[in-house]
Order: C-alpha cells, then structure tokens, then sequence
C-alpha cells in the first residue's frame, strides 16, 4: 500500500514557495526520485525522466544563462510534460523568465527553496520516501524508550496499551497505540507512525480513549520512528520456555528487515514497563559493545576451569 503525494503535501513539508503554475499544485507525484536535469539543457531528451521532481541547482542556472532565450524556451517546453510534476530552484535563485513562460503554459507548479541543493534534494528525497513506500500495518503499541524505538507486540489483552501509558508516565514518548504504519525507509530501517486517526491517541479497557498529548503534553508524543527493536509480551505458563540468560538471538521479519526480538512473560506482579525500559537500556549496551550474558558466560568458563585445576592439584 502506497500514499497518495500530491505536489501541495511537497510544498507543506519542504516549505516551498510557490512562483508560477499554482493552478497545478494537486498534480500527483508518483516516484521519490529526483532528477536534476544536465543532458536534457543541451537538447538530449532520449532518456528524460519526465515523473520525476525537476531540481535546478546553481550548476543548472548558471548552464542556461549561457544559452540563447530562444534556446531556454525550446528546452523548457520540451520539459514541461503531461505528467511531470513540478520544478524546484534551490538557493532562492531567480529562474530565467524562459522557465517562468514554460510551466505558466503548462500549469505545472514552479516552486523556489532557501536551501542548498544538495540539502534540498535530501530533504526532498526524504519526505517522498517515506510517503511513497510500501506499507504494512502491525497491531501492536510503538514506544520511544530512551531514545530507542520499542514495538510492543502480543496477544489481546495482555496489557500493551497499558504498559505504554505506564512508561509514558516515566517520561517516554508514545508514536502509535493499536495500530502501526509500518513503511521501509532503507536496507536496515523500517520506521513505525500511526494512522492519522489514532494519531496521538491510546485505548485503556475501562477507561476509553485517551490523548496523551492533550493530558501529558507534546513532549510525550512522537510522529514517527524507527522500529529497533520488538518486544513480545507472551502470557507465562510453566509449559512454555523462556531464555534466562539473553543468549538466545531472535528476530522477526519486518518487509526486507531483520528486527530483534525480545519475549517477557507475563505474569502478575511482574512491573512490565521498568522490564521493558531495562530490556531497553540492555540493548543500546549490547549495541556499544557490552554484552552482560557475554561477561556471566566467560566468568563461568574462568570459574569452571580454576575448580577443575584446583581438583587437579
């Protein structure tokens, strides 16, 4: 499942300024990638990706001013496509008036940004991705724990949401209770939000609904954030093994990526979210380098040897 991008979604999140064609900003943009156009202002057009965005940065400008203005407007209208969707110029630059002309005939949005044009096609590239990408939704509870992405997963009922609220009163950050948007954003990131209508929102049985950015501010919220990690709450039984010592690596598969996973029994009297924040803290340890199930094991091993040397002696 992809989202629908439109060239006015691109102009909120970048904070474009609109110069011409504004009668075209509901075009609909349908790739994240960005061409910054080189062969084609020298009239080669054989391979012109014409879906893309059309980034003209000082090397762009500065190549048309050396063309003639009958020159620019040829190259310009060969440009403006059926289903190109905009034209951005970076560093607050004047386009040439040639351009201006062109996307006025076209009705295709000509939009202007302050920033450089390596940082605009990044900030560009970024937010279409992230729109663009496929998606999944996973029913779970995503948790901003020490700066680490938990995704809170298990069976109903045993107490996600309520775990949740409980480490948002310790001071972490809620992204999405019940339901989680779930979209790649490289080879080793998948990144969680919600669904706009429980933006900002969690379900406590009993109680009902709540916004948490309305009763704990907006310091406990987050729209978004890389899923690094997933905790199952899985209902203890004594029929069930559970890994003592952490040594034991799962992952789960999230799209194309290999997320950790850690199982903690549920049990009553058990305070789930200090686990999870520790289970947490664990992990960005195990990350920098410190193993704690590491060390025990290796401790055991120096023990084991120096009694079977002292039963040698």
């Amino acid at each position: 499942m992809s989202n629908h991008v439109t060239v006015k979604d691109l102009i909120d999140a970048v904070h474009l300024k609109v110069l011409s064609g504004e009668e075209g900003i509901n075009r609909t943009i349908i790739t994240s990638d960005v061409s910054r156009p080189g062969l084609e202002l020298t009239g080669y057009f054989n391979y012109y990706p014409r879906e893309r965005v059309q980034l003209f940065g000082r090397t762009e400008i500065s190549f048309t001013e050396r063309m003639t203005s009958d020159e620019r407007l040829l190259v310009m209208r060969r440009m403006c496509q059926p289903d190109t969707p905009a034209f951005i110029i970076s560093r607050d630059m004047v386009p040439p008036k040639e351009m201006i002309q062109a996307t006025e005939e076209s009705g295709i949005p000509l939009l202007q940004s302050r920033f450089t044009t390596t940082r605009l096609s990044s900030n560009v590239t970024n937010f279409l991705e992230g729109k663009l990408s496929k998606r999944i939704s996973m029913h779970g509870v995503l948790v901003d724990v020490y700066g680490l992405g938990v995704l809170i997963m298990g069976d109903s009922g045993v107490g996600k949401s309520e775990t949740a609220l409980e480490l948002i009163k310790r001071g972490h950050r809620l992204i999405a209770d019940d339901r989680v948007e779930i979209y790649q954003q490289d080879e080793t990131t998948v990144v969680g939000e919600p669904p706009e209508i429980l933006k900002h929102l969690i379900e406590i049985r009993g109680i009902g609904i709540i916004d948490v950015m309305n009763l704990f501010g907006a310091g406990a919220v987050r729209s978004n954030m890389p899923i690094q990690v997933i905790v199952h709450l899985s209902l203890w039984s004594k029929d069930k093994a559970f890994d003592r010592l952490g040594s034991a690596e799962e992952f789960t598969r999230v799209l194309n990526v290999d997320v950790p996973k850690i199982t903690i029994p549920v049990k009553t009297g058990r305070n789930l979210a200090i686990i999870i924040e520790v289970a947490a803290m664990n992990f960005r340890a195990k990350s920098m380098g410190y193993d704690a199930t590491a060390t025990f094991e290796k401790n055991l091993e120096n023990l084991i040897e120096l009694n079977t040397a002292e039963d040698n002696e």
